[in-house]
This record gives C-alpha cells, sequence and structure tokens, in this order.
C-alpha cells in the first residue's frame, strides 16, 4: 500500500477542452483528484455510481447537481451521491479536488 503521493509524481492527464486531471491519493476505497479548469471550460453533465464530494480549492464554477445550478466559489464544497447528473462550467480558471469512493477505476485505466 502506497502512503504518500507527491504532487511531482502525479501527471496531469489532458481531458480536453482545457480541463486537466491529477490522480493524487488513491486506494480501492478512495480516490482524490486534482482537476484544472480554464475559464469557459465544461465538465459535462453525467452521472456514476460513486459518491463524490467537490473542494473548490481556486476559481468560480456553475455547477449543476440534479438539475439546480449554483455558483460556486474557493472554499466550497459539494455533495454527490451515487447516480445524480451533475456537471459544471469554469467561470474564473480554477482547481478543483474531487473525492470519490470508491475509487474511479476508469480513470487508472486510461
Amino acid at each position: 500500500m502506497q502512503n504518500f503521493f507527491f504532487i511531482d509524481d502525479c501527471p496531469a492527464k489532458d481531458l480536453g477542452g482545457g480541463v486537466t486531471r491529477r490522480i493524487l491519493a488513491h486506494d480501492k476505497d478512495l480516490m482524490v483528484c486534482l482537476l484544472h479548469f480554464n475559464k469557459g471550460s465544461i465538465g459535462a453533465l453525467h452521472s456514476h455510481p460513486h459518491t463524490q464530494s467537490t473542494f473548490i480549492k481556486s476559481g468560480a464554477f456553475e455547477f449543476e447537481v440534479d438539475g439546480v445550478k449554483k455558483v460556486v466559489r474557493a472554499g466550497d464544497t459539494l455533495y454527490k451521491q451515487p447516480g445524480v447528473i451533475h456537471g459544471c462550467v469554469c467561470l474564473e480558471e480554477g482547481e478543483l479536488i474531487d473525492i470519490f469512493t470508491p475509487q474511479r477505476d476508469e480513470f487508472l485505466e486510461a
């Protein structure tokens, strides 16, 4: 089991459209990811069977969760239950920290 994950050892994957993702600390039960969004970038509406929490590290985003839209900024958090439809638009360049349980195996396969 790995206990330390250093940012320089976690490559940024270009997801396209001005979004990158780094997979940080993780095991089969939990995964932490750092995402960077350029202004205007979109996290398309989607759902998945994982529980997810998002911490807004910097910037501003309009999130839609279960049909409700809200603007969130640095320091705010979101909770997304399994299966809920959610997505975002980046209003000001920024970073998000996503935490999933269990880990997103498909992120490791790519």
